[in-house]
């Protein structure tokens, strides 16, 4: 089982392109299996997640807390770097009201469950990450109605309700944290779960794969809605990805955070909060049905931009690089 894991790590991001690559072409020929695969995605996502809490012993969220200069420049990152970048958007965006709703919804929320996979694939201090989540978290709630008031006028920010950020809160993050920790004292006392802890670990290829695939196949059908708008939007979530990483970085260094530390930072500001903002798209009237399919492009750009990141982000912020914080 260890020989086929580390297999598996080695050859991670062709494994992973090819998992998109199968989500592609699922959703293009089997498209009425969109609505069953969503269904699929926070069950398995949140498996994905459990794998990854697992590596992240309890005490070190603990003392992730008290990481204030950590914590600064996530903060300044998500909610005055990513803005800033989305106000500079905004005047080249498509005039079409629900077209620029959705690009708000999805750019100015930053995500708070797979960036912890991605980010420590990279190397990244994901437990530091995670243990910002619930702060990351109410900070949208309260900012997200400011911002798109802000860019979009006083109505628009009256369309977000906090209750699918707390059920993804809930689902994605207390629950699999919760096990993961129930198996962590398991594996602490027990043969057997040390056993089912390295068992568990082994799977975090094989999870990421089927994660992939599933939201990718889940999404492509909807895309068929309104490509019009897709094209429209596809290069500025690219821009964004690429304006991203070197913004990330420099709040990092300027932050003089240590690689792992400014590999999350980077890694938070480039990626959004698109399966929660999801459910508020779905919920506006008809007239704005295309913030949906808006949405869902974006998910799609930023999943391939992650497996890039993967890759780029060390690069960005080699080990030794600087001063840990």
């Amino acid at each position: 089982m260890g020989g086929a894991s580390a297999w598996l790590e080695r050859r991670q991001v062709p494994i992973y392109l090819a998992a998109i690559a199968a989500g592609l072409l699922l959703g293009l020929v089997v498209p009425g299996a969109g609505p069953g695969l969503e269904t699929a995605i926070n069950p398995v996502l949140g498996a994905l997640l459990y794998v990854t809490f697992l590596q992240v012993p309890a005490a070190e969220l603990v003392r992730s807390l008290r990481s204030g200069r950590f914590l600064g420049a996530l903060l300044v990152t998500d909610f005055v770097v990513v803005p800033l970048v989305v106000a500079a958007m905004v005047g080249f965006l498509p005039a079409e009201p629900a077209v620029r709703v959705g690009v708000l919804l999805v750019l100015l929320a930053p995500c708070v469950d797979y960036v912890i996979v991605f980010s420590g694939l990279a190397g990244a201090n994901s437990g530091r990450l995670l243990a910002a989540t619930p702060l990351l978290l109410l900070a949208q709630i309260l900012l997200l109605p400011v911002f798109l008031a802000v860019f979009g006028g006083p109505d628009l920010a009256a369309i977000v309700e906090v209750g699918p950020f707390l059920e993804a809160f809930a689902v994605l993050i207390v629950g699999p944290l919760a096990l993961a920790w129930a198996t962590q004292a398991w594996a602490a006392r027990r043969r057997t779960g040390r056993r089912v802890a390295g068992a568990a670990g082994g799977l975090m290829v094989p999870l990421m794969v089927a994660t992939l695939l599933t939201v990718v196949a889940s999404q492509v059908p909807v895309l068929g809605g309104d490509l019009t708008a897709v094209a429209a939007v596809t290069p500025f979530y690219v821009l964004f990805l690429v304006v991203m990483a070197p913004l990330g970085t420099l709040v990092a260094r300027l932050a003089r955070l240590g690689p792992a530390d400014g590999r999350a930072v980077v890694f938070s500001g480039a990626t959004r909060n698109s399966l929660v903002v999801l459910p508020l798209a779905l919920a506006l009237p008809d007239a704005y049905a295309v913030a949906a399919v808006v949405i869902v492009a974006q998910t799609l750009v930023e999943i391939v931009g992650m497996v890039a990141y993967v890759r780029l982000v060390p690069r960005l912020l080699p080990a030794g690089g600087r001063l840990r914080s």
